[in-house]
C-alpha cells in the first residue's frame, strides 16, 4: 500500500465524538477549499457506521452547500430517519464553524435476489496501455498559469491510479469537443475487505472528473487552467453491483446539458469485466470568468 493510500485511508477512518456524531479532518486539495468527494465520503462513512452490519449502500444523494475550510476540523452528524426490514435511511450534516457546509441522504438495503439487466459496457482500452497520471501531467506543464499545478495534481491524486482514455481538459483547452470522457481507476494499493469501505473510496474519486465532460464541449481547460470558475452543486450515485475499488473501474462521463452557470454530468462506473456498479448524476457550478 503507497503512503498516499493510507493517508487517505486514515482520513475516511472518523473519530466518534458521541453517538452519531464523527469528527473528521481534511487533506490538501488543487483549490482552497475542501475536495468535494472528501467532504461526500466521509459522509457516507459516518452514515455506513449507524446502519446495520448486513446492509449495504445502494444510493446517496448530496448538496454542497458552503465551501469547506480544509484547516477545520469537519463534524458529521447523523440522524437514523428510518430502519425497516428491508432498508435503512440516513441524513448526515457536515458543519464547519457552526454552519453547514454539507448535506446527505443515504439508504442501506439488506441483500437479496431480483430481476437482474444492465446497458452493455462501451469500448475502452486497457488501462495498463495508458499513461499514469505522474507520466501525463508534466507533459502539460506550460498550460498551468501557476507552475506549482502539477505538483499540487499529482499530490491531490496521488492514493489513486488515474488513467484518462482521451487527452484531458486542460490539454485541449481553446478547442471543442464531444462532451464525453472516459478514465479508469483504482487504488494504488490492496484495500480491506469491506464493502462499505470500497463505496466510499469510489464516491471519493467520483468527485476528480465528473464535471470534466462539460468543459470539453466548450473548449475550456478548468480550474487548473484558470479559464473557468466552479464548484459542485449537488451529487448523486447508485451503487448496482458489487466492486472493489483496489481492482480497474471504468469512469466514462457525459454531460448531456450545461445551461444557467449551471454544468451537468452523467456517468457509469464498470468493472474491467463489464458489470455495471455504480450511476452518477452531478451538477456543478460552471461559470466563464470575467475580464
Amino acid at each position: 500500500m503507497s503512503a498516499a493510500l493510507d493517508s487517505l485511508l486514515d482520513l475516511l477512518d472518523l473519530e466518534q465524538i458521541e453517538q452519531d456524531i464523527f469528527r473528521g479532518t481534511s487533506r490538501s486539495a488543487v483549490v482552497p477549499r475542501v475536495f468535494g468527494g472528501q467532504v461526500a465520503a466521509q459522509a457516507l462513512v459516518a452514515a455506513g457506521r449507524t446502519a446495520p452490519d448486513d446492509r449495504g449502500a445502494h444510493s446517496l444523494h448530496a448538496y454542497f452547500l458552503r465551501p469547506g475550510d480544509p484547516g477545520a476540523p469537519i463534524v458529521y452528524s447523523v440522524d437514523r430517519i428510518r430502519d425497516g426490514r428491508s432498508f435503512t435511511t440516513r441524513r448526515v450534516v457536515a458543519v464547519q464553524h457552526g454552519k453547514p457546509i454539507f448535506h446527505l441522504s443515504a439508504s442501506f438495503q439488506v441483500h437479496e435476489e431480483g430481476m437482474d439487466h444492465q446497458a452493455v459496457m462501451p469500448a475502452a482500452p486497457d488501462p495498463e496501455t495508458l499513461p499514469t497520471t505522474a507520466q501525463m501531467l508534466p507533459r502539460y506543464a506550460d498550460r498551468f498559469t501557476d507552475p506549482r499545478m502539477v505538483d499540487r495534481l499529482l499530490e491531490a491524486r496521488a492514493a489513486v491510479d488515474l488513467r484518462y482514455v482521451d487527452a484531458p481538459p486542460f490539454a485541449t483547452a481553446g478547442e471543442p469537443r464531444e462532451p464525453r470522457s472516459q478514465v479508469w481507476f483504482r487504488t494504488h494499493g490492496k484495500l480491506a475487505d469491506d464493502p462499505l469501505l470500497h463505496v466510499c473510496m469510489a464516491t471519493y474519486v467520483s468527485d476528480m472528473t465528473l464535471l470534466d465532460s462539460v468543459l470539453l464541449a466548450h473548449g475550456r481547460g478548468g480550474w487548473s487552467v484558470g479559464d473557468v470558475v466552479g464548484a459542485s452543486l449537488d451529487h448523486a450515485m447508485w451503487f448496482h453491483r458489487p466492486f472493489r475499488a483496489d481492482e480497474w473501474l471504468l469512469y466514462d462521463q457525459e454531460s448531456p446539458s450545461a445551461s444557467g452557470g449551471r454544468g451537468l454530468g452523467q456517468a457509469r462506473i464498470w468493472t474491467a469485466d463489464g458489470k455495471l456498479a455504480i450511476t452518477v448524476i452531478q451538477e456543478g457550478l460552471v461559470r466563464v470568468p470575467r475580464d
